[in-house]
């Protein structure tokens, strides 16, 4: 029988491991927790089936233990889990790796540039339009909390992923902006017929 495929770090991975540092808990409060402190910004838990599925995987490589399993007739049957030593290592192990080590992630929105001259400028003009319109709410909110709106305020060290979040939504918002007016004011433009024509000069002879 082939040998398992080692776990592979992960952002979901990572903030269960250490969501249990802090004692265990079982995966409802884990959740309930993580949207609580606002780390739902920068790791997807939208799907508690995702959650369920990695601290299963988690507890077959041995990083997380069954501690109990909570019986109380007001809630379904509830398991606790905790962390050991070997995941608490392997959690440092990643984090630092994730801290240190810049990595090409794949996102959505340079995959679609990638492909923006399939849309005539006014289009493009005009969906960028909507995106910086999203971006400057995301980014109210974002400094909002940086402001002091969650109170008690927690310390700073907690709230860094915020703050580089302003950073990153700041500056998109600044360049799509400047797409967006150079696009009004005609300064970027393209055509089918010169994109046809400058594909021409990558065909093989």
């Amino acid at each position: 029988m082939p040998a398992a495929a080692p776990l592979r770090a992960s952002p979901l991975a990572l903030t269960v491991l250490f969501m249990l540092a802090g004692g265990p808990i079982h995966p409802y409060e884990m959740q309930r927790r993580i949207k609580l402190w606002g780390k739902d910004q920068v790791v997807n838990v939208a799907q508690r089936a995702n959650l369920y599925k990695t601290i299963e995987r988690l507890r077959a490589a041995g990083l997380i233990v069954v501690r109990q399993t909570e019986r109380d007739q007001r809630f379904p049957e509830r398991t606790v889990y905790e962390l050991t030593d070997a995941g608490w290592q392997l959690g440092r192990v990643w984090l630092i790796e994730m801290l240190s080590t810049p990595r090409n992630e794949f996102p959505r929105f340079p995959a679609a540039l990638s492909f923006v001259f399939m849309l005539m400028p006014a289009e493009a003009q005009a969906v960028l339009e909507q995106r910086a319109g999203v971006l400057a709410e995301n980014l109210a909110g974002l400094e909002r909390t940086l402001a002091g709106e969650m109170q008690p305020m927690p310390p700073r060290v907690t709230l860094v992923e915020t703050e580089y979040l302003r950073a990153m939504a700041a500056a998109e918002l600044d360049w799509v902006n400047g797409i967006v007016a150079e696009l009004r004011a005609g300064t970027l433009t393209w055509s089918q017929a010169e994109l046809v024509e400058a594909a021409k000069s990558f065909l093989p002879d």
